[in-house]
């Protein structure tokens, strides 16, 4: 029997089967095979969707508009000062309105729980493009990448450095357990400043989840160790969207240690690439960039710009991909 993800919605990979999670996987590369020979593929033609985003973004909205539009469907952005929800509207009556407009919502901003709120009561699928806890669209585009570069996945292994838990380590977690890839996060343990770590639960239901598929999930704070028989080192900012500006500085002391440098990238296999979902400080050609350079002296941040702009990185690569994968959840679970 084929899958079939329709009418479903899209909040977090734990949801998914590894046979729904590879079915979407191969529907991005579909998608992308198409876009790139300039094969119209309107498929959803008559359908409109809503984004609605509490967290502004480049790469999650250009890749909703354009997978949208591509696929023939209208779209209506919504900004943060564009909707009354949560403010002078519930979750709930915003679901219910927006539902009976759209034929699918997206949702980027804080807690899980809202986008799973707007979920129970949309009556639409509802996907989720980023929250506080997952980044599910992310971890897709990421995953195609690295098959682009390497084919089958199994066994092969990706390293995380820096902080231990966010939206998009949660993700990377999950999508690796499911697909039988060696995870490591690398970063600091133990209960201090500026640390974050994994929920309890979420990593024992990932590590219940690799032991089934022959992989394993390991937390270490030995860059070496982490870096040796490396197939993939990703990163991500120290500070979040979101995030208050004073944690900046005991994120810097906490986490210079696992910067992604040449020489980490030299300990990882030949022939290792290096990802980051973006934006990324690897310069001071950002307004935040030149400021945290200017308070604390630090002109790289969690990567170095060699690195970031070496042979081995797939950022931009990666960054396109998040189309694709995203045309293929909402083409799958409007069908």
């Amino acid at each position: 029997m084929g899958v079939n993800l329709s009418g479903r919605n899209f909040l977090k990979l734990t949801d998914f089967t590894t046979e729904e999670i590879e079915y979407l996987l191969q529907l991005s590369a579909d998608f992308k095979a198409l876009k790139r020979t300039g094969t119209p593929h309107r498929y959803l033609e008559g359908k409109n969707i809503v984004l609605l985003f509490e967290k502004t973004s480049t790469r999650t909205r250009c890749a909703f508009e354009v997978a949208g539009m591509d696929l023939g469907m209208g779209v209506t952005y919504l900004d943060p000062g564009s909707s009354q929800m949560g403010k002078k509207e519930s979750i709930e009556d915003t679901a219910r309105v927006l539902g009976r407009m759209y034929d699918g919502i997206e949702y980027r901003g804080f807690a899980q729980e809202i986008v799973e709120d707007l979920a129970a009561n949309a009556g639409v699928p509802v996907w989720n493009g980023l929250t506080n806890e997952f980044h599910p669209t992310q971890a897709l585009a990421d995953i195609l990448t690295m098959r682009e570069e390497f084919g089958d996945l199994k066994g092969k292994k990706l390293v995380y450095f820096g902080k231990e838990q966010g939206n998009v380590s949660d993700s990377l977690l999950v999508i690796c357990a499911k697909l039988g890839i060696n995870f490591c996060s690398c970063g600091p343990k133990g209960d201090v400043e500026g640390a974050t770590h994994y929920d309890p639960e979420l990593l024992a239901l990932c590590r219940e989840i690799a032991a089934d598929n022959g992989c394993e999930i390991v937390l270490t704070e030995d860059v070496d160790e982490a870096a040796k028989n490396a197939d993939v080192i990703y990163t991500d900012v120290w500070v979040g969207m979101g995030q208050p500006d004073e944690l900046w500085k005991s994120r810097i002391e906490l986490l210079s240690p696992y910067r992604v440098t040449s020489e980490i990238m030299a300990k990882a296999n030949p022939g290792a690439i290096f990802m980051h979902c973006l934006p990324s400080f690897h310069d001071t050609n950002t307004t935040i960039g030149a400021e945290i350079a200017e308070k604390f002296g630090v002109t790289e941040m969690e990567v170095s710009d060699e690195v970031f702009e070496s042979k081995q990185s797939r950022v931009f690569q990666e960054a396109e991909n998040r189309m694709h994968t995203i045309k293929a959840v909402m083409y799958a679970t409007l069908k």
